[in-house]
Parts: C-alpha cells; structure tokens; sequence
C-alpha cells in the first residue's frame, strides 16, 4: 500500500488550506492510488497522532510518501530513527524532492546528511526570530504577543461605565467582553 503524509506546523495553515492541498497534489501527481494523511501538528514533537497512525499501519512492502523530507521529521536523530523503523519493517520511504531513501550505508550518509542540513535551518529560523525580537525588545512601545484589541482609553471609559451600568450592558455598548474587564478592573487594584 501507498500512503501519503501531508503536515503543516499550524491549525492556521491547515484552515487556509493551500500548503497541504498541494502537498497532497504533489504526492498524487506521482502516486494516484496513495491514500493520504494530513493534519496540523508541529514538526518539532515526535508525537503527531496522524504520522504514529500511518507509520503503525504500514506492513512489509509498503511505500510512505512525503513532499519534502521536513514533513518527515525535523531533526536528524527524530527522523534517522523513523527512516530506521520503517527499514526494519521492510518499507520504503519516497521523499518527493529527494528521491527513493535506501537501506545502504550511502543511503544512511545520504539521509543523516538530509536530516542534519534540514534541522540546521530550522535552527537558523529560530536564531534569527530570537535574534529579531531582541531587537524589537529594545524598542519601549514593543509589546510581545497579539495585538490588544482595545487601547487604555476603550477599556477606561468601558469601567467608567461600570459605574452605571451591568457588565452586560457595557459589553453590548463597547464590545468589550465581560472577561475583559474583570480583568482590567483587576489590574487597577
């Protein structure tokens, strides 16, 4: 059997759609009658429900397809391990922008060399995301994380209201939800 194994990092990614549609044309392009696993979960953990799923499935003789190999795993221990579990089982692994993966000692180099290169990127990315928001840190008016969806003066004339009003009627005035401003009242004490 033929298995194709779609994975984007984040629920945002898997909702818009396009990178795992693609992956999966990728992979059907090459094997139409591969049946395809998809789902949103992080490279980082070794613990993706939908790849133990394929991987605890798959028998002697049977290929799992991949894009590219940082679907596969994102770490050169992580994703040798995978590669040498699925050897043990007499299956084949097909990295699409790579090749056919092979049980040999050059296939071994070849992978652990694979494997090494990737998570070098993935470690120059968080480098310089690091590297970026200490910089950003610098900056007096930086703020980490979302946005406030609502400036000082909003929430302080939402609690002036509060005077007069239920919590119920000043979210339906301001929009500020009633956690909102339990919160900020909580924050001014």
């Amino acid at each position: 059997m033929i298995y194709g194994y779609c994975r984007v990092s984040t629920k945002r990614q898997a909702k818009d759609g396009n990178s795992l549609d693609a992956q999966e044309q990728e992979i059907l392009s090459k094997y139409s009658d591969a049946h395809i696993y998809k789902e949103a979960y992080t490279g980082t953990t070794t613990d993706r429900p939908v790849f133990n799923e394929v991987i605890q499935q798959m028998q002697e003789n049977d290929l799992l397809v991949v894009s590219k190999l940082d679907r596969l795993a994102r770490n050169t221990e992580e994703g040798i391990k995978i590669v040498k579990n699925l050897f043990l089982k007499k299956c084949s692994v097909h990295v699409l922008n790579v090749g056919l993966l092979e049980d040999t000692a050059m296939g071994q180099f070849f992978i652990t060399t694979l494997l090494a290169v990737a998570e070098l990127e993935r470690n120059q990315i968080i480098e310089r995301c690091q590297t970026g928001k200490a910089i950003a840190r610098q900056n007096p008016d930086f703020t980490e994380g979302r946005p406030k969806k609502y400036s000082r003066q909003q929430v302080q004339h939402a609690l002036d209201l509060l005077e007069s009003h239920s919590y119920k009627q000043v979210e339906q005035m301001t929009g500020i939800s009633k956690s909102t401003l339990i919160r900020a009242k909580k924050a001014l004490k």
